[in-house]
């Protein structure tokens, strides 16, 4: 047979070959004898250009390269063909394996905490969290706040029937995440540099800007020679990295049982002035209530609403929007 019926008769019967493969391993198989490098038939065509006339050459390479190249593109297909997930009678794929489908996002809430803890790890704050559920030994007593002191109202705040503390006392519904500075102040000796985020619970009528449920931050920072300024230049970098370099931060003077001097903080953004939140300096006899030596060491604290942050960055005009899972509302963030 002459060298162009071996060509035509290689491609039919490796084409025949390919389309009846029906697993990967049968087309490796065909690979291997129809277009193997070292020792397959297509070495056999290619050794038939050598024994070729000089003047028939140049026609059985182009026929070779042709031959070469439409078997490759059979087996390149049906590899293709054969790898690709199979589907079943349904129509649906049951060869790939199940995934997570991209639903849902962060609510802006979560989203703030975790830019707020960005933030502030940035100025060398570290993350404490404490238990929800709390004893008035850590929610009142220790932050200075006596017996007859308003806060401690019952109608203030939401105690627990028939629960009881390891000090003796009710157990409560944090009301301020101030709680877990006291925790962490027990157990760790200064410098210290934290913040505590989460939820705290008060009895207050829900309307536009109050929740019986919100979220604070609150910070502390203690060590020796810690001063107001300093207190003032970390509040006021917080604002200006959260809401802008537009964002101006005044005092005013205030009592709070835990802090000495105290003062309220207000915010300057855009159309007027909010008041975001309390600090001070920390009350020599809450750094004694820990063990601490008031006279070595000094601090301070601050405390401000998360959801009120997010309303004011997002111009969001209602507290209740955050808990009413309003998909519509969620969605924008």
């Amino acid at each position: 047979m002459d060298p162009s019926g071996q060509f035509d008769n290689y491609q039919q019967e490796a084409a025949a070959a390919i389309a009846a493969a029906d697993s990967a391993d049968a087309l490796e198989q065909v690979r291997v004898e129809f277009l193997g490098a070292k020792k397959g038939r297509l070495r056999d065509l290619q050794s038939l250009l050598g024994k070729a006339d000089k003047e028939q050459r140049p026609v059985l390479g182009k026929q070779f390269n042709e031959v070469k190249t439409a078997v490759t593109a059979l087996y390149d297909a049906r590899r293709a063909e054969l790898s690709a997930p199979r589907a079943s009678t349904s129509g649906l794929d049951i060869t790939l394996p199940g995934a997570a489908l991209p639903l849902g996002n962060r609510h802006p809430l979560t989203q703030t905490v975790e830019e707020f803890k960005d933030i502030m790890g940035r100025f060398g704050f570290t993350v404490a969290s404490g238990p929800e559920i709390e004893d008035e030994h850590h929610n009142f007593e220790a932050l200075n706040i006596p017996d007859d002191h308003p806060a401690r109202d019952p109608l203030d705040n939401f105690y627990l029937a028939a629960a009881e503390s390891a000090h003796g006392g009710p157990l409560l519904l944090r009301s301020q995440t101030s709680t877990v500075q006291i925790r962490v102040m027990e157990q760790t000796q200064p410098p210290i540099r934290i913040i505590s985020l989460g939820r705290v619970y008060r009895p207050d009528t829900m309307d536009r800007t109050h929740s019986c449920m919100f979220h604070q931050m609150e910070g502390l920072m203690v060590g020796e020679s810690v001063t107001m300024a300093e207190l003032k230049t970390v509040l006021r970098l917080f604002a200006q990295t959260y809401l802008g370099h537009d964002v101006h931060v005044r005092f005013r003077p205030s009592f709070f049982p835990f802090t000495e001097p105290s003062v309220e903080v207000d915010m300057s953004w855009r159309d007027g002035w909010l008041e975001i939140g309390g600090a001070g300096m920390v009350d020599p006899n809450v750094l004694t209530a820990v063990g601490y030596d008031p006279e070595k060491y000094s601090g301070f604290a601050f405390g401000m609403g998360v959801e009120r942050f997010c309303m004011r960055r997002h111009n969001i005009p209602d507290i209740r929007e955050f808990y009413t899972n309003d998909v519509q509302f969620l969605r924008q963030f």
